[in-house]
């Protein structure tokens, strides 16, 4: 089950939902979700390898979307910006290692 976290990016101060842990949204609505959520080339290789797969992609990668999802964001700037006890549990999930 995904839990959700909130995102904040400190330079223009967008704040968004992430999630960690399985996605069953993705096991729902496959290459939707990255669309829905505005990464257009990361839907349309998911909507590829869906077709590609016969639907096969879409259930493995129910387990691995939101790792990746919040892992881009990361890297794009963003920080989690929770309740304490939450961040631990995303940075032990997403293995976000604190300097």
């Amino acid at each position: 089950m995904a839990t959700g976290i909130i995102i904040q990016n400190p330079k223009n101060g967008l704040t968004r939902m992430g999630y960690f842990g399985f996605s069953w949204t993705y096991l729902f609505f496959g290459w939707w979700v990255p669309l829905i959520r505005g990464e257009l080339g990361v839907a349309a290789l998911h909507f590829l390898f869906t077709l590609c797969t016969f639907g096969l992609w879409q259930l493995i990668v129910a387990f691995l979307y939101n790792k990746q999802y919040m892992t881009r964001m990361l890297e794009k700037g963003y920080v989690l910006k929770d309740e304490e006890h939450l961040m631990a549990r995303a940075r032990a999930e997403l293995g976000i290692v604190e300097v």
